[in-house]
């Protein structure tokens, strides 16, 4: 009888550690810290760019800590799963950047009135309290609406958001938006080399060489920035040791010229978080269709929905889950939703305790690229594995290549919406956000379904039923 294999022969497109184990201690942190890597530009850059443009000042430190807090606690929501809220997935929640444009316009209706950083906060937080309420109001019918999740819409949505994405890695990776030295030879270097370390680790047969590959990949290319001089401490000894969370420091207000703009934006982070948690679903090897699947969307938008509400509550901005993430867990080979309770530690500690969150700001623009580039490459090409499962016909072929040419049109050339009123821009502005509605839009005007293919045993396809992406 032939020996059982051990978890560092498994083959590279297993899991290592699946949904419901539980990994060793040491497994478990060192994939945790490689999803805060991950994800911590991303979760503290809107409160940044919020704050810089609004003329917040020093209220923008207590800000971010809040962001990383509240990131951590929506974390464990979705992860840990209370009752009907959360998804049970690894779905780390962060500050979407999808609600930039329309947090500014708040920002600046209260700015406009002669407002300080307490008046405008307290409207942003105010009309953004009451946006969640829409998304919490429509996660209760998502999985009642077929034409909104199924494989072909959500195929598109997670593809565009990679394929969006990786414009952010490769700017990074070249130095960073607007950087003097942007496309140097030595940001270049930094960021492939941690892009080289990642791919050869990753190949390993070690669980915990291939597990820790971008946490390793992140490590090294920090060493090697501190050796060129590209990494500064200065700034970290001056940040305050502690920040207390307190539920609306700024006030509560609200204005409904402020609110619309808000409101629609909720309604369509509740499509772009059903395709991050469809690409979660995937890479977890859990089901994309069925019951199973339609409970854990619905509990997920409803999360994503109350953890932006708590956001209000303790003074950051809408929160959504983030799509990074999904590569992580694919490239490390660890979906138990065990490693999300230690994020959600690691933000909330981070948030606690600023200074330490401070260390984490210096990774080099270049040596997070080179990482996230692959990342957001790998959730692509998980789009593209659920569109893969579908008969490709014509009128999916055709409901592909509109969404995809519109959606990335709108990326490639974002001022062919310049002459349009402000609030259009801000909705339509998202490759996910007309991806994602055009994709709905046509699939349901054009009512033949596609079918999945299923492979038999002798390896032909075979037809199924519409009935499991029917609209």
């Amino acid at each position: 009888m032939a020996e059982p294999q051990q978890e560092s022969e498994l083959p590279q497109s297993e899991l290592l550690y699946k949904l419901d184990d539980k990994p060793p201690i040491p497994a478990a942190v060192l994939a945790a810290l490689q999803h805060v890597l991950a994800s911590f530009v991303g979760i503290i850059t809107p409160t940044l760019i919020i704050g810089g443009v609004l003329g917040l000042g020093s209220e923008v430190p207590y800000l971010i800590s809040m962001s990383l807090i509240v990131s951590g606690v929506g974390t464990f929501i979705q992860a840990r799963k209370f009752g009907p809220v959360g998804s049970g997935l690894v779905a780390l929640q962060g500050t979407s950047f999808a609600f930039l444009s329309s947090v500014l316009a708040a920002g600046f209706i209260a700015k406009g009135r002669g407002g300080g950083p307490e008046e405008i906060l307290s409207l942003i937080f105010g009309v953004c309290f009451f946006g969640a309420f829409i998304e919490i109001f429509l996660s209760q019918f998502l999985d009642r609406l077929r034409t909104f999740i199924n494989p072909l819409v959500t195929g598109i949505v997670i593809t565009t958001i990679g394929l969006s994405l990786i414009k952010v890695g490769m700017t990074d990776l070249a130095g960073g938006f607007k950087a003097p030295d942007f496309g140097s030879l030595q940001n270049l270097a930094l960021g492939f080399g941690v892009l080289t370390v990642i791919i050869v680790l990753n190949q390993s047969r070690n669980a915990y060489v291939r597990s820790g590959a971008i946490f390793f990949g992140l490590i090294l290319g920090f060493i090697a920035a501190s050796v060129l001089g590209k990494v500064d401490f200065s700034k970290v000894s001056s940040m305050d040791w502690l920040a207390i969370p307190l539920p609306f420091k700024y006030g509560f207000s609200f204005d409904i010229e402020a609110f619309i703009p808000v409101a629609l934006i909720y309604l369509i982070t509740a499509i772009e978080s059903s395709g991050d948690l469809t690409a979660t679903s995937m890479v977890s090897q859990q089901p994309i269709d069925g019951d199973l699947y339609r409970s854990r969307i619905k509990g997920g938008v409803l999360g994503d929905g109350i953890n932006s509400m708590i956001a209000a509550i303790f003074n950051t901005f809408p929160n959504t889950t983030f799509s990074q993430n999904n590569g992580v867990i694919q490239l490390t080979g660890i979906a138990s939703r065990y490693v999300a309770f230690w994020i959600a530690g690691i933000l909330v500690v981070l948030g606690l305790f600023p200074i330490i969150g401070g260390v984490f700001q210096q990774l080099p623009k270049p040596v997070l690229g080179g990482a996230t580039l692959v990342m957001f490459g790998t959730v692509a090409a998980a789009g593209i594995r659920i569109l893969a499962t579908l008969d490709l016909d014509r009128r999916t072929m055709l409901i592909m290549a509109v969404s995809f040419g519109l959606g990335l049109g709108v990326a490639t050339v974002p001022d062919v919406l310049k002459e349009m009123p402000k609030i259009v821009q801000n909705i339509f502005g998202s490759a996910i956000t007309v991806s994602g509605l055009t994709a709905i839009i046509l699939n349901t005007l054009m009512p033949n379904e596609p079918k999945r293919l299923h492979i038999t045993a002798t390896g032909t396809a075979s037809d199924s039923g519409a009935s499991e992406v029917g609209s």
